[in-house]
């Protein structure tokens, strides 16, 4: 049997023991530059279009805007005028986005009955924005009733009620359609692999809706079977509710057909720390529409808008989901770690945080502290 031979150098490093890093040492490595290699066109600015929309929009886009300018992020926008009662999204603002694949909003009103479609449906339907997107979370120094909380609310957003897909059968019998798609079950699990969720919970009222949500709870399992890494369990939308209120650190991953996820995640919000600090977006296979979070008080009302003490930490965040899905990670990074850190200094806030702060105050705080 041949004998191995141990080098003389590999000797003199098992006689010497090997040194620790020091703090210094850590903190020299940490002041290295890092050579980045881009793609081609990879560090070039990216067209965005921007619809300031209805109420507050003007505000809070306004305030993205002015500081996007000041990061000088790699980005433009190309702006148009598009107002809830417009019977439809003109066709200008469609070929814009299918051009930049890339939309920033503030809120659209929606006309309640009428006959008036909401734009922010055809949007969604138009350009096949099947994944709504909101991330609920506490902001560290704001004070909540609950802690831990960091929910991300994933719901199907182009059927189910939300798809418009009703007619009446006979006269005072009005027949809403309702359907499932399992491709939003696989964008909430690869949502959940990629970005280190252990758990989804799959949100349904299959006990009464038996064809619909009983469809819908099928894909849930059958993508579930492909990620064993990930739990999985499912609760009924009314329960799910009560748990929120009472225990919302249980939650992960939700995954929810149409309309159950626009009262969820307005529910998550308002407990994570109000509808006005909550990111969110909407993506297809595509494009992509990033806009407040939760839809509850997007627009705001008048006293808001004459005081101009909008708060525009939702859509600063939801530009900073933008610039991530843009692969611009280092201004998404620095815009989030300001807007936290004036959140955290408790300074400058607005009304429904429980300052008094107007939207240009915020504004000027976050330029102030980017890194």
């Amino acid at each position: 049997m041949a004998t191995k031979r141990i080098s003389p150098i590999l000797k003199q490093l098992i006689r010497k023991p090997i040194a620790r890093t020091t703090i210094t040492d850590l903190s020299t490595i940490q002041q290295r530059s890092i050579t980045y290699m881009p793609r081609p066109g990879d560090g070039a600015p990216r067209g965005v279009t921007l619809l300031p929309g209805d109420g507050i929009g003007p505000l809070v886009t306004g305030a993205v805007e002015q500081i996007m300018e000041a990061m000088h992020a790699p980005v433009y926008f190309e702006k148009y005028q598009v107002y809830g009662d417009m019977p439809k999204v003109p066709i200008e603002v469609i070929e814009s986005i299918k051009k930049n694949k890339v939309c920033l909003k503030g809120g659209l009103a929606t006309p309640v009955g009428g006959g008036v479609s909401s734009l922010n449906v055809q949007l969604r339907k138009e350009l096949d924005l099947y994944a709504s997107l909101v991330n609920c979370f506490n902001l560290p120094g704001l004070p909540t009733k609950h802690h831990h909380v960091d929910i991300v609310v994933i719901r199907e957003n182009t059927e189910g009620e939300y798809a418009g897909l009703e007619h009446e059968v006979v006269p005072g019998v009005v027949e809403s359609l309702k359907f499932c798609s399992e491709r939003i079950a696989k964008y909430a699990f690869e949502y959940a692999y990629l970005n280190n969720r252990k758990k989804v919970t799959a949100v349904h009222k299959a006990n009464i809706m038996k064809l619909a949500d009983g469809l819908f709870l099928e894909s849930c399992r059958e993508v579930a079977k492909k990620y064993p890494s990930i739990n999985y369990n499912e609760i009924i939308v009314d329960n799910c509710c009560m748990q929120l209120v009472a225990k919302p650190e249980q939650f992960d991953v939700m995954v929810t057909p149409n309309l159950y996820g626009n009262l969820v995640a307005n529910t998550a919000a308002g407990i994570a720390g109000g509808t006005g600090v909550m990111p969110g977006g909407n993506v297809g296979a595509e494009y992509a529409i990033f806009e407040q979070g939760a839809s509850a008080g997007n627009v705001g009302n008048e006293k808001l808008i004459e005081q101009k003490k909008a708060n525009p930490v939702a859509l600063l965040l939801s530009s900073a989901m933008m610039l991530r899905h843009l692969q611009f990670p280092t201004f998404a990074d620095r815009l989030e770690t300001a807007v936290k850190r004036v959140i955290s200094e408790g300074n400058h806030r607005t009304k429904d945080l429980g300052g008094d702060s107007t939207t240009q105050e915020v504004v000027d705080a976050v330029t102030a502290v980017l890194d």
